[in-house]
């Protein structure tokens, strides 16, 4: 049971980066940006496709060995606080308008990181 949670946080990357591997801007819409030129696909596919199914792959391999758990958690679960945090400062500079996608997200990628934090 204990493993459930950081193996949902690994599937909503999986999830993440497989889109933004197939169709990059299903992933910038929701920020605006319906359609992004090459360089902007290509940053979408390497930052939200090809970065999220490597975090995706090595929370696997962490959820099957026990050594590395504690740091793989740590390190992701931090790495999804900055993101949250830096939600936060973008929008004391420019307020969101809505609740979606800022907040969502942000709240969302704070839960993932207290999963993990708390998983280890």
């Amino acid at each position: 049971m204990e493993s459930v949670l950081p193996a949902a946080v690994a599937a909503f990357f999986l999830a993440m980066g497989v889109l933004g591997l197939a169709a990059p801007e299903r992933i910038s819409a929701p920020f605006g940006q319906p359609t992004l030129t090459p360089a902007g696909r290509n940053e979408v596919r390497a930052v939200y496709g090809g970065f999220g199914v490597a975090i995706a792959l090595v929370l696997a391999v962490a959820l099957r060995q026990p050594a590395l758990r504690a740091g793989v958690f740590l390190t992701v679960g931090v790495a999804l606080a900055g993101m949250a945090g830096g939600r936060i400062v973008a929008a004391c500079i420019e307020r969101p308008g809505q609740f979606y996608p800022t907040w969502f997200y942000c709240l969302l990628e704070t839960a993932m990181a207290l999963v993990l934090i708390a998983g280890r």
